[in-house]
């Protein structure tokens, strides 16, 4: 099997394929079903962001069966510094780091140390009593106890209630305590001059904005599970998630923070500006980050990871394959199970047909998310980059851009593009 940093871009699809992992077992081997002429269509739709700048840089990725399918870098890593896109291109992944600090937290469930049920109060203690706000129609602000413990399953499911602070009903309490408005908007951490435990501890004082299992809340959730994982497993997230999911799976771009020599790597952060147009993001927590020169010292379950389309297919690909890849298991299909269906029951509207598992989003209606079919976990983050895994469908769809704030619709338009040469 060619390793990932081995394997070289795709001009075409038509006449080859890459091996992105070992061959499929007998029960899936079949003959690759895309449409080689859509190629070309695939490649103008994305070009055309590019050409109208829309977008400065894209990486586009197809897996279908274990093979690379399709694959172009585009456009601009980083267009002051003249440095094109390339497909080893590192990218802030943002919340797509949710899906590898979930699967971390189901390992320790493997091992016996964590339990869905394990209030999260027995592992942090200023989560032990919570309290909730609630703005009332007055614009005045009311607190009350939490009616029951947040547990590790509501922290998976976003249902704990936690936001990310930016609520008017308890942003200045937030802010105070260097979250919500001061962080960025809202997940930043990577400037932070703290473990993210201490962070966490500090946040387990603040009111929340529903209660445990009433409400879809995104926020701070992961965040708080990369804290658990290191106080259950004694090591840094940084250092857990090496050892038991990027080393072995082979990830060896994916990290938190960004080694000095791969700096000319990363590309750089743009925003939609007026009338569309991208514009260069500024330095900061609301631009280019902290990832290369920050502090080294905030490991975000929820939003830290940096990582190429590569990397994050090959730990996706171990997703849609049960938890295994290359005689390397990660979890048992048990756990990738658990992570894929909707564990969060009809608590997200009015995303009617979609739900939440243990860590991804789940389609759980055809049409509820475009062509994707029943039983695709997706998710994304808040640079631009996204991801669905369509098991029925055999594939795994990667597309890197940094691009935040994003007014494109680039994210559905590749989407779509890539299901319409499934055949």
């Amino acid at each position: 099997m060619l390793k990932p940093s081995h394997l070289l871009v795709l001009a075409t699809l038509a006449l080859t394929t890459v091996t992105l992992a070992g061959q499929a077992p007998a029960t899936e081997r079949r003959q690759v079903g895309f449409a080689t002429d859509r190629v070309a269509v695939i490649d103008r739709g994305l070009q055309a962001y590019i050409d109208t700048e829309r977008v400065a840089g894209i990486v586009a990725l197809v897996v279908q069966d274990g093979q690379v399918v399709y694959e172009k870098a585009l456009g601009w890593a980083d267009r002051e510094a003249g440095r094109k896109m390339t497909t080893d291109t590192i990218f802030r992944i943002a919340s797509q780091t949710k899906a590898v600090t979930s699967a971390a937290v189901l390992q320790l469930i493997e091992d016996g140390q964590l339990a869905l049920g394990t209030r999260v109060g027995s592992l942090i203690p200023t989560f032990a009593k919570t309290t909730v706000a609630t703005a009332t129609d007055a614009g005045t602000v009311t607190m009350e106890p939490a009616r029951r413990a947040i547990t590790i399953k509501d922290l998976l499911t976003h249902t704990a209630g936690i936001s990310y602070g930016t609520d008017r009903s308890v942003a200045a309490l937030y802010e105070a305590a260097g979250l919500g408005p001061a962080a960025g908007n809202g997940w930043y951490t990577a400037d932070k001059e703290e473990p993210i435990c201490t962070t966490m501890e500090r946040l387990g004082t603040l009111p929340f904005v529903a209660q445990p299992g009433e409400r879809f809340v995104y926020g701070y959730n992961t965040d708080i599970l990369g804290c658990i994982i290191e106080k259950v497993s004694g090591t840094s997230l940084d250092e857990y998630v090496r050892t038991k999911i990027t080393a072995p799976l082979g990830l060896a771009d994916t990290q938190f923070f960004l080694p000095e020599s791969r700096r000319n790597r990363l590309a750089a952060v743009y925003a939609s500006g007026p009338g569309g147009k991208y514009v260069r993001a500024p330095e900061g927590p609301k631009g280019q980050g902290h990832y290369v020169d920050g502090p080294r010292k905030s490991f975000a379950g929820g939003a830290g990871l940096l990582s190429t389309a590569r990397d994050y297919a090959r730990f996706l690909e171990m997703m849609r394959r049960g938890g295994s890849l290359d005689g390397v298991r990660v979890l048992s299909p048990g756990s990738v199970k658990l992570m894929s269906t909707n564990q969060s029951g009809d608590v997200r509207p009015p995303t009617a047909g979609l739900g939440f598992g243990l860590g991804f989003e789940t389609v759980d209606r055809f049409g509820a998310k475009g062509m994707s079919t029943v039983g695709t976990f997706a998710w994304g983050g808040a640079y631009g980059s996204v991801y669905r895994v369509d098991p029925e469908a055999r594939l795994v769809i990667v597309l890197m851009m940094q691009l935040m704030p994003n007014a494109t619709d680039l994210q559905d338009v590749f989407a779509n593009l890539v299901y319409s040469a499934v055949r």
